[in-house]
């Protein structure tokens, strides 16, 4: 029983408990897609079902890690199907415990607004937005920030952090970023800023004008075709006027 009721794993090297950052990056990606697309369908569609389905799941899925064993949680037992073929990367278990927490907090407010209460307005959206940005940081750039603020509460300082955030050496160049690289990202995200704006105005602009020139040239040709079908006098005075339209193609 004790084997299954544990949060991460005893080794002799360690000092700590550890858990595998790559199985806990892989796992924080999937919930990050899984709740990504529920907050889009919320969002633009409003469709709320896909929310209160992931909310339920997110519970679930942090009541597992946090107090029975993360190896038995789902989007985890997926991850480390997903990098089983990667070395291990061993990380301390307390400060992700703690980190998992703050999750499981996120998620069951949000079961009692969404699910239980089918409450929706700001406070909601704040939530989601921030477990979000939690899941994102931690599957694209291995920052785990409930971890960073786990140092603010405790003080046994958090060890085996991923990139030996906790004990920092000194950065080698290849990690330095320069004045020129800088300009080059701020002339990018400029560039594309203003390909947006292009983008976004000029075919609307466009589409204004072509409708304008469509509706005025539409406009002539009705006045010049009734200008051409208009039947004149002898045709009307011999009664011949469905004849006269019948051959010059007039309706």
């Amino acid at each position: 029983m004790s084997k299954v009721l544990q949060f991460g794993d005893q080794m002799p090297q360690y000092a700590v408990p550890v858990l595998n950052e790559r199985e806990a990056r892989a796992g924080a990606g999937i919930l990050f897609l899984i709740a990504i697309v529920a907050f889009m369908n919320a969002w633009f569609f409003g469709d709320f079902a896909p929310i209160k389905l992931v909310v339920v799941g997110f519970f679930f899925e942090f009541l597992i890690r946090v107090f029975v064993n993360p190896k038995y949680a789902p989007s985890l037992v997926l991850g480390r199907i997903a990098v089983r073929r990667q070395q291990p990367e061993y990380v301390g278990a307390p400060q992700k415990r703690f980190a998992w927490l703050i999750g499981f907090v996120l998620a069951a407010c949000m079961m009692y607004l969404v699910v239980f209460h089918n409450v929706r307005g700001p406070v909601n959206l704040l939530i989601c937005a921030l477990c979000l940005v939690l899941l994102f940081f931690e599957s694209a750039f291995g920052i785990c920030i409930g971890c960073a603020i786990y140092n603010l509460f405790n003080k046994d300082k958090a060890q085996l952090c991923p990139g030996n955030v906790c004990a920092p050496e000194e950065r080698s160049e290849m990690q330095m970023v320069g004045f020129a690289q800088v300009v080059v990202v701020t002339a990018f995200f400029s560039g594309m800023y203003g390909l947006g704006n292009m983008v976004a105005v000029r075919p609307d602009a466009t589409l204004i004008q072509t409708s304008a020139r469509t509706a005025a040239e539409s406009e002539a040709a009705r006045k010049a075709e009734e200008i051409r079908c208009k039947v004149p006098e002898f045709a009307i005075a011999m009664g011949h006027e469905k004849l006269w339209k019948l051959h010059n193609n007039c309706k």
